[in-house]
């Protein structure tokens, strides 16, 4: 099923200030817009580097620019929509700093 990114201009905003991987966010938005996915491992075959996120979270995490960024989204299947909430969008060192308050799970600044 198609995939309905919530919320696009995040992404825009986003690279505003962080022009070095505003292209690699580029390419990511157009793999989103091209996926079609029905099952979250559907998901890692467009995104082999993806990380589905346990604890019931029904989060995925995006490594892009070469790992340089990640973006953590909430997925959830509907009937004919796959919705992809932006949950957080930063740096690699950030994740590792939001992974070290343990707050990979319940982060939602979007």
């Amino acid at each position: 099923m198609k995939v309905r990114l919530i919320k696009v201009q995040t992404i825009v905003d986003y690279c505003t200030g962080h022009a070095p991987g505003k292209k690699a966010f580029e390419c990511w938005l157009t793999a989103i817009k091209n996926a079609d996915w029905n099952t979250p491992d559907d998901i890692r075959v467009t995104f082999g580097s993806a990380d589905i996120l346990g604890r019931g979270s029904n989060r995925v995490l995006f490594n892009v620019g070469g790992n340089a960024y990640r973006i953590i989204c909430k997925y959830h299947f509907g009937r004919n929509l796959l919705h992809l909430f932006i949950c957080w969008v930063g740096t690699h060192t950030e994740y590792d700093d939001l992974c070290n308050r343990g707050n990979q799970y319940t982060v939602n600044l979007y």
